[in-house]
């Protein structure tokens, strides 16, 4: 790896969503039971996936991964944001603001693939129920999520390299609440001509080319719902569908602008950040949760055998 010239600037200053004392105090604490939620909401979906036989479909093994990593996502943003607003000193290095950005980057980058990949095997679900065990493998659902995470490591390699051979002379404030790779395009004096090049490149050709397949399956699902002819059946397979498109719809928009917008001036990067990385992984197991029946019936069994335990310890205690 070939380091740029960071000896002028050593650390970034992130000047995240107020300056207002009061007004941080509150933000934190707004965070923090996001945080404290989004970690409960996502811990409790991968739980009960992996504790729930009937969930072992390849629906939700897709979904346990996007749980997983809006579990990771938050992760990486939200604590430092946390620590900065009750800090005096909302600083981070220079080498801390660019592992952030790449991990940012990273599960982002495969939270499309497997959003795709949720789309695709919704697809097959739909217009091919009587070959879905068939196609739907296993082997192929562990390739397909094998494939987002190398596909994003990738894709956050190439940009965050790029951005660590860039030079920071003399801005070193950064007003956001995180560091991304964006972000840090016009805090360097270097020329960022190439770095924007490939950044938008990449955005299209990654985000671009799974929403393709996304839009496909979508295309073929409708036509297919279209077809049925009671309403009922309809309603059914349109349910299966509708918590997806949610998602997608969430992260996608903000993300994807987030990652076309290079500069510094405008707010809406705020929203879309925050948006992204952290009121989407909140919102993801809510809408699964409370709009598919299969996760609410797990959830209750889970919930019966948790107190079924504790009744027995009762009794054994007693």
């Amino acid at each position: 790896m070939v380091l740029g010239n960071h000896s002028t600037i050593m650390e970034f200053t992130l000047l995240g969503l107020s300056a207002d004392p009061h007004m941080q105090v509150m933000l934190f604490v707004l965070f923090l039971d996001i945080y404290l939620l989004t970690t409960m909401g996502n811990l409790m979906m991968m739980g009960v996936i992996m504790t729930d036989y009937h969930l072992h479909t390849p629906m939700y093994f897709f979904l346990s991964h996007l749980s997983f990593m809006d579990l990771c996502l938050t992760s990486v943003t939200v604590p430092k944001m946390l620590e900065n607003l009750l800090s005096q000193k909302k600083s981070v290095s220079v080498e801390g603001c660019l592992t952030q950005a790449f991990f940012m980057f990273f599960i982002a980058g495969t939270e499309v693939v497997v959003l795709s990949a949720m789309a695709y095997d919704r697809y097959i679900a739909i217009c091919y129920p009587l070959l879905y065990g068939q196609l739907m493998s296993k082997q192929l659902c562990e390739g397909l999520v094998w494939v987002s995470w190398v596909l994003g490591f990738l894709d956050a390699l190439i940009n965050t390299l790029m951005a660590w051979n860039l030079d920071f002379c003399e801005a070193y404030v950064l007003p956001h609440f995180s560091c991304e790779v964006p972000s840090l395009f016009s805090l360097s004096c270097s020329d960022i001509s190439t770095n924007f090049t490939v950044l938008v490149c990449s955005a299209i050709i990654h985000a671009s080319g799974t929403l393709l397949l996304i839009v496909f399956s979508y295309a073929h699902i409708a036509s297919t719902i279209l077809s049925i002819s009671s309403t009922s059946g309809r309603s059914k397979a349109f349910s299966t569908c509708s918590s997806h498109l949610a998602a997608v719809s969430f992260f996608y928009g903000s993300a994807f602008l987030r990652y076309l917008m290079p500069t510094l001036s405008s707010p809406l990067e705020l929203i879309f950040s925050i948006q992204y990385s952290v009121i989407t992984p909140l919102v993801n197991p809510l809408v699964y949760s409370l709009k598919n029946k299969e996760i609410k019936v797990a959830l209750k069994r889970m919930l019966q055998k948790c107190l079924q335990q504790l009744r027995k310890q009762r009794i054994g205690r007693g």
